[in-house]
């Protein structure tokens, strides 16, 4: 009995028919499959039989019943039926008549076609992961001015279809579509299409994104941990003329001696925790105050009056001139400022740098500092994330910032945020509502203005953050141009 599924990835004909000869009891040495398609498989088994040949006597097909299987045959039958092997179909059918003739049979892991089919399906999934990782997409212009990404991929399987959803939900936000010798696959943003085969000659030439794939491949590529034969046998050499990278590997592979060796003579990296240990003697006395900024950067560095001394790398005291005409506070260093031992050098510093730019106030003339002068942080995976200083921790570190005003004698004082303001005026602030005027009410005389902190800023949606920096800007210059006005008051 000649039977012809003209799909050859078809598991629905596939299993009709099957049920069929199996209610009609046709043996599996009678029935000579043929999956045939327009390109592919005419050569399978007896591209000439009919369609008529398909079916079992009508007498027989009406005594048809279904016959249970076991529910991973059925599982591992979508699998098989997308490899190439010719006799997949003759295969599947022998198990399926023996697991209903041989009820032992589905207990038996080392039976011969078991194995042979459970073989074909790992080739069929290894064939899908390795689309998955080697399809690479080409950015493409088309007539009708919509751009869409195209990649060219030849897989050893009959995988496209299945493999498409996979490609759909990965990239759900783009036009793209994947060719391959015999089945090609589109994505329009809402559905999928398929077509024949194309000519890898179709195949787009490399566009930018390309290059900059390249650059990135040979910076992450590690010459002490390449194992050549392991890269072989997870990337085999049949993709690798459709790899942008495969150029690569070759000159890589041939350099990775004498860089392994390279690194290997290098120096040591610096540690990334830099503290130093705590002598005794820098510990300070109770109400002693530091005499001179040096005695306060060692004492702050002891300080252990809250739990974020003994997690920051180190104490984050202010710079600047003493005697500046304006300390600018902010609310505590940053992760690049606590290992830098310096303040205002992170992305909140590279903000306040612009501002005092665009006005012309040259940094080296103000004292910049922090209320409170260790990093608080949370750990994420190797990450520090900034965390704002609870209002003890900010107290217990009020002295040092009295201290360093004592020392500096700056004539006013900027508050950036609600932490420094509320550590220099002794109350809760609302920055939106007090910023921009110069407040009277410490006891040194000492006037303070309220604005933003430049975190604040950076932390804003884009849309937002030119207007917020203009008024910004505005502040600061009102904290420098009216200084005079504001002590005399």
């Amino acid at each position: 009995m000649h039977v012809r599924l003209d799909d050859p990835v078809d598991l629905g004909a596939f299993r009709r028919h099957a049920r069929q000869l199996l209610a009609a009891g046709v043996p599996p040495d009678r029935v000579e499959w043929n999956a045939s398609q327009a390109t592919g498989d005419g050569a399978d088994l007896f591209g000439a039989a009919s369609d008529a040949d398909a079916a079992p006597p009508a007498a027989l097909a009406s005594a048809a019943q279904h016959q249970p299987v076991p529910a991973w045959f059925v599982e591992l039958c979508g699998d098989v039926i997308l490899h190439r092997d010719p006799q997949r179909l003759a295969l599947l059918y022998r198990l399926l008549w023996r697991l209903s003739h041989e009820p032992a049979l589905r207990h038996d892991p080392l039976d011969a076609d078991l194995m042979q089919a459970r073989q074909m399906a790992k080739a069929v999934h290894r064939d899908i992961h390795k689309m998955r990782a080697f399809v690479r997409f080409t950015r493409v212009l088309g007539d009708d001015g919509l751009e869409r990404h195209v990649a060219w991929f030849e897989p050893e399987h009959r995988i496209v279809e299945a493999n498409a959803p996979f490609f759909a939900r990965r990239f759900a936000q783009m036009r793209w579509a994947i060719l391959t010798p015999e089945r090609c696959v589109e994505w329009n943003g809402h559905a999928l299409a398929f077509e024949g085969g194309a000519d890898r000659r179709e195949k787009p030439p490399p566009d930018a994104g390309e290059q900059l794939w390249l650059t990135y491949y040979e910076h992450i590529f590690n010459p002490a941990r390449l194992k050549l034969a392991m890269m072989r046998r997870e990337m085999p050499r049949r993709y690798w003329h459709n790899l942008p990278e495969a150029t690569l590997i070759q000159p890589l592979a041939e350099a990775a001696a004498a860089r392994s060796r390279s690194m290997i003579e290098a120096p040591p990296t610096a540690p990334r925790r830099i503290r130093a240990p705590i002598a005794l003697h820098l510990r300070p006395a109770a109400g002693v105050a530091p005499a001179d900024l040096g005695e306060l950067r060692a004492a702050a560095h002891a300080c252990r009056d809250c739990p974020i001394g003994a997690l920051a790398t180190q104490a984050v005291c202010g710079e600047g001139p003493l005697g500046a005409t304006h300390m600018l506070v902010g609310e505590q260093p940053g992760d690049q400022e606590d290992l830098a031992g310096r303040p205002f050098v992170g992305p909140a510093g590279q903000l306040l740098d612009r501002a005092m730019a665009q006005l012309g106030w040259a940094r080296d003339t103000v004292y910049l500092a922090n209320a409170v002068k260790h990093f608080k942080y949370e750990l994420r995976g190797k990450r520090r994330i900034h965390k704002t200083a609870g209002q003890r921790e900010a107290e217990a570190c009020a002295h040092w910032l009295d201290s360093e005003i004592s020392l500096v004698r700056p004539q006013g004082l900027v508050a950036l945020g609600a932490t420094a303001a509320r550590t220099l005026l002794g109350r809760p602030v609302a920055v939106q509502a007090e910023r921009g005027a110069w407040l009277h009410e410490r006891g040194d005389g000492r006037p303070v203005f309220v604005t933003l902190h430049p975190s604040a800023l950076l932390r804003l949606p884009d849309a937002e953050q030119g207007e917020a920096f203009g008024h910004w800007l505005a502040d600061l210059a009102l904290a420098r141009g009216t200084l005079s006005a504001a002590m005399a008051a």
